[in-house]
């Protein structure tokens, strides 16, 4: 409801509805699942990240949130224009590198949106 996470908060693990209580999802499956999911793509625009919301097999609501090439430019060019020295990612490996044309498409757009 209202899309208020419901995940405990757990203290010195970052914010709230963080790894902490949650877990890593493969970008592959975000973007297989978002497009079934209960809300499609919902957009934070103070964490300028996009988001997800979907019930499993036993009726458990669960919320997902991820980084987009969209997300990752916005956060690239963030750092570009204030002459930031770099930008860090949480996990490469979390790309889909199969070498599925949909999965390659998807990947190599995360990368290039690092270089605003």
């Amino acid at each position: 409801q209202d899309h208020v996470c419901s995940l405990p908060k757990v203290p010195f693990r970052g914010a709230p509805c963080s790894d902490a209580a949650g877990r890593q999802v493969p970008y592959g499956v975000i973007m297989k699942q978002v497009n079934s999911s209960l809300s499609g793509v919902l957009w934070d625009e103070e964490q300028k990240s996009p988001f997800y919301e979907y019930k499993d097999s036993l009726g458990h609501f669960h919320q997902v949130w991820y980084d987009d090439p969209h997300s990752i430019s916005l956060k690239a060019a963030y750092v570009k224009n204030r002459g930031l020295r770099g930008i860090g990612m949480w996990n490469g490996n979390s790309l889909d590198y199969s070498g599925e044309a949909g999965a390659e498409q998807q990947t190599e757009a995360m990368w290039q949106a690092l270089t605003p």
